[in-house]
C-alpha cells in the first residue's frame, strides 16, 4: 500500500544522452535516474571527449560536447549495453565518421543493427564491417533522403533522426517507430534547434540544419517502471498510487489489468491500482510495436498470469528469445509451457512458493521479483545487476509499499 513516484524513462534517457553529442554548447538534463545503463552511456560519451558535470542532489547532469574529440567508442563499454550504438548517428552528423564495436546488452534475440546501417548508407555514409566493429564515414557529409524502415525499430528510428538532424536537405523516415521515447528525443533535439516533425507517427520529416546548440530538458516518466509497479500491486494485493505514470503511455497494460478483473483508476497525476491479489482472471497478451502491448512488459505480465484462474497465452512478436524467465518462474511453482520462440502457455496456479532463481535479463529479473513478492517463503534472486540496469532502488521502492526485500 502507498504511493510510488516513477523515475524518468531509461529508454528515453539513453538516446537523449547520445543526442547531446550533436550540440556545440552544453546541455542540461534534469531528473536523470541513477541507473547502471545511464552510467555506461555517460562513460561512452566521456571517452569521446565530452565533459560531464553531475549535480547529484538534483539529479541534474550537464553535458558539454564542445570538446568532442574522438569518434571511436571503446569495446569494453559498448559490449555492456546495446544502446551504446546510438552514438553512431550523432558522431556521423557532427564529425563525419564513427567507429563502434559490435553492441552487447540483454541476450533477448538477434536485434540486428542492419536497419541502422542501411539507413546511414541511404544518407550517404560508407560502411565497413568486421567481426569486431562497424566503421561508418561520410567524407562529403550526410545528405537528406527518403528512408523506409523494414521494421519500426526504435533504435534505428532514433539513430536516423539524430544523423538526419544535421544532414544537408530533407529526410523522410517511413514506417518509423512511434514510441513516446522517440517523441521525447525529437522534443529535445528541436529544443537544440533541429527541425523534426511527425515524431510519434509512422512518418517523420526532418529538415537538416548546419548546427545545433545545447538545451535544458526533463525526460518523460518511465512507462515500463510504472507498469511493473502496477503489476506488483495487482499481484500482491493492496492499494497503490503510481505518481507520474502517464495513462496514455500505458493503455494496453491498463486494459489487460482491467480485463483480468483488477481495479485501475486513471488520474491526472498518475494511476491507482486496487486489488486483493485474488480472483485474477486469465488473459491473453500479444506484444507489438507501440501503441501495442510493450515487449518490455511481457515478462512482468506473464508473472501476473501465473496466479490467474485459467490458461493465458503470451505471444511475443518483437524478439525471438524472450521467454528465458519461464523456467525460472517454474522453479517457483508456476506452470509455464513454452510452445515455440513466440508462444508460451501459462496455466494459472493457486499459489507460488519461494525458490532460488537467477535473473536471465532485465525484464525477466523484474518478473522474478514480482513472483517472489507473492511466493510463500523467502526467495533468493541472483544476477540482479540486470535489474539494476533499468530500475533505480527497486528494493527500497517496494519496501516502502510493504514488501520485505533485502539486497545482499
Amino acid at each position: 500500500e502507498g504511493r510510488v513516484r516513477v523515475s524518468s524513462a531509461k529508454n528515453a534517457v539513453l538516446p537523449i544522452i547520445a543526442g547531446t553529442l550533436l550540440a556545440s554548447t552544453p546541455s542540461k538534463l534534469l531528473e536523470i535516474p541513477n541507473l547502471e545503463d545511464v552510467g555506461t552511456i555517460c562513460q561512452v560519451i566521456e571517452s569521446l571527449g565530452v565533459k560531464i558535470t553531475r549535480n547529484k542532489a538534483d539529479d541534474e547532469i550537464i553535458f558539454d560536447a564542445s570538446t568532442l574529440t574522438a569518434t571511436e567508442a571503446p569495446y569494453e563499454l559498448v559490449r555492456k549495453m546495446r544502446a551504446s550504438f546510438l552514438v553512431m548517428g550523432p558522431l556521423l552528423a557532427r564529425k563525419g565518421e564513427a567507429k563502434i564495436s559490435m553492441p552487447g546488452g540483454c541476450a533477448i534475440g538477434a536485434r540486428p543493427i542492419d536497419l541502422h546501417l542501411k539507413a546511414f548508407e541511404a544518407l550517404g555514409a560508407k560502411i565497413e564491417i568486421t567481426e569486431d566493429y562497424v566503421y561508418a564515414h561520410a567524407p562529403e557529409g550526410l545528405k537528406g533522403t527518403q528512408i523506409y524502415l523494414d521494421f519500426p525499430s526504435v533504435g534505428a528510428t532514433e539513430n536516423v533522426i539524430m544523423a538526419a538532424s544535421m544532414a544537408e536537405g530533407k529526410t523522410v523516415i517511413e514506417n518509423a517507430a512511434e514510441e513516446p521515447e522517440i517523441v521525447d528525443l525529437a522534443t529535445f533535439l528541436n529544443a537544440m534547434g533541429a527541425n523534426i516533425r511527425g515524431a510519434g507517427t509512422n512518418v517523420i520529416r526532418i529538415e537538416g540544419v548546419p548546427q545545433l546548440h545545447g538545451a535544458i530538458h526533463t525526460v518523460i516518466p518511465d512507462r515500463i517502471e510504472a507498469g511493473t509497479y502496477l503489476i506488483a500491486a495487482a499481484m500482491a494485493g493492496g492499494d497503490v498510487f503510481v505518481e507520474n505514470a502517464l495513462p496514455e503511455h500505458l493503455k494496453p497494460v491498463v486494459a489487460k489489468l482491467k480485463e483480468a478483473g483488477v481495479t485501475v483508476e486513471e488520474e491526472i497525476d498518475g494511476i491507482r491500482v486496487i486489488s486483493t491479489g485474488k480472483g485474477i482472471k486469465a488473459v491473453d497478451i500479444k506484444t507489438l510495436p507501440y501503441p501495442g502491448f510493450p515487449t518490455d512488459m511481457q515478462a512482468q505480465f506473464m508473472a501476473f498470469t501465473t496466479i490467474a484462474e485459467g490458461t493465458s497465452t503470451v505471444t511475443e512478436t518483437v524478439f525471438e528469445n524472450r521467454f528465458m524467465h519461464c523456467k525460472e518462474l517454474n522453479k517457483m511453482g508456476a506452470d509455464t509451457q513454452v510452445i515455440s520462440n513466440h508462444i508460451c502457455k501459462v496455466n494459472g496456479v493457486e499459489k507460488l512458493h519461494a525458490a532460488k532463481t537467477t535473473c536471465p535479463d532485465l525484464r525477466g529479473g523484474a518478473a522474478l521479483i514480482l513472483a517472489a513478492l507473492v511466493g510463500e517463503g523467502q526467495s533468493e534472486i541472483n544476477n540482479i545487476y540486470h535489474v539494476e540496469r533499468g530500475y533505480e532502488n527497486i528494493e527500497g521502492v517496494l519496501n516502502n509499499l510493504g514488501a520485505d526485500m533485502t539486497k545482499i
